[in-house]
């Protein structure tokens, strides 16, 4: 096992900066999850770690060892991309064996690490068979095999879950976390899925354009979002960001509606601020017992996901999304009073983005 950091890396594809400084430590045995939307740099970043591309600038440890110039072969690592990638005419244990017959291994040493990969991966049944007679999940724990059967210091995961249809990314993901469990290699991992990267991992990079919007434990970075990005980012559905103005000692948004900034917060707050809470954080008052901000609701369509719903809908002419009871959903038309829970309502500078904080 090793740890990985990364100094200063950058990458320019022309002029075109695709990856701006960074910084990042990942630790030994950690599960890191890379994540954020297309485009953001975060496949670019674990190809930097893997060598399969250099970086323009900065310096890439793994194991405390410089390997800018190192081949990926030499890095001691193993990728798990999003395509299987199987040798078709090749049987399962043939598929698993083959980079181990590369390196020349001996036979009995080959056979033993065939042996408990395929005991780690329940592929025990299926040694013998093409990749043709498996299904998409059983082909991605062969490719996950191969990874295991090198014994490498860190694991490299490109979106490898992508082409799974929705139940077998649950199995699959379930996979990869008693996987990580048994082995305790560092794993980083890379997503366009928030959910995976939340189940995942034991800390996420946001990332956004090319840079770190925000590190840390899932939850945290769920209970406290650095940036308006990351907050609309990470959960599902998206926490309710509306543009408002300072008035006072409050943020107003919509037509009226006041939301009362901490005493904390009033030194920094300036004229443009974005207001923002979760669709789980406003609960259905009754009139008259709000002791905060009321939130007269105008529930326009509802969405049923079983035991829950979402309701969509507007407050002083702003929208806003709010999660209930699936029992007891309204009909559309119906009208609420809203009110957030205490302490749940987050306030962020409108023109950077950035989280105000006292």
């Amino acid at each position: 096992m090793a740890d990985i950091s990364l100094h200063a890396v950058t990458k320019r594809f022309g002029d075109n900066e695709v990856l701006h400084p960074l910084d990042v430590a990942i630790g030994d045995g950690e599960f890191v999850v890379m994540v954020g939307p297309s485009g953001c740099g975060k496949s670019t970043l674990l190809r930097i770690i893997a060598g399969l591309e250099e970086a323009t600038t900065g310096e890439v440890r793994i194991g405390g060892r410089r390997v800018n110039e190192v081949e990926p072969k030499d890095r001691n690592i193993a990728m798990v991309f999003q395509n299987y990638a199987l040798y078709p005419h090749m049987s399962v244990r043939d598929n698993m064996a083959y980079g181990l017959k590369i390196r020349k291994l001996p036979s009995a040493e080959i056979d033993a690490r065939v042996e408990r990969a395929a005991g780690i991966l329940e592929l025990g049944p299926y040694l013998a068979r093409k990749p043709r007679e498996l299904s998409g999940g059983q082909r991605q724990r062969v490719a996950m095999g191969r990874a295991i059967v090198r014994e490498p210091a860190a694991f490299l995961f490109d979106e490898p879950l992508s082409n799974l249809d929705a139940k077998l990314r649950v199995q699959m993901r379930l996979e990869i976390q008693k996987l990580h469990r048994s082995l305790g290699t560092t794993s980083v991992f890379v997503t366009h899925d928030q959910v995976e990267a939340m189940t995942l991992a034991d800390r996420m990079l946001v990332m956004n354009a090319g840079t770190v919007e925000q590190v840390g434990a899932p939850l945290t970075v769920y209970d406290d979002p650095a940036s308006t990005f990351v907050a609309g980012f990470i959960g599902s559905p998206a926490m309710n960001l509306v543009p408002g103005r300072r008035v006072g000692d409050g943020v107003e948004v919509g037509s009226g509606l006041e939301f009362p900034l901490p005493e904390a917060l009033r030194s920094t707050a300036r004229a443009a601020v974005t207001v923002g809470v979760r669709p789980e954080h406003l609960v259905v008052s009754s009139a008259g017992s709000v002791a905060g901000p009321a939130l007269a609701f105008r529930v326009d369509s509802v969405e049923s996901l079983g035991a829950d719903s979402l309701l969509h809908g507007s407050a002083a002419g702003a929208s806003f999304v709010v999660r209930v009871d699936g029992h007891q959903a309204p009909q559309p038309g119906a009208s609420l009073t809203l009110s957030p829970k205490p302490g749940r309502v987050y306030f962020f500078d409108t023109p950077s983005g950035r989280r105000l904080a006292g």
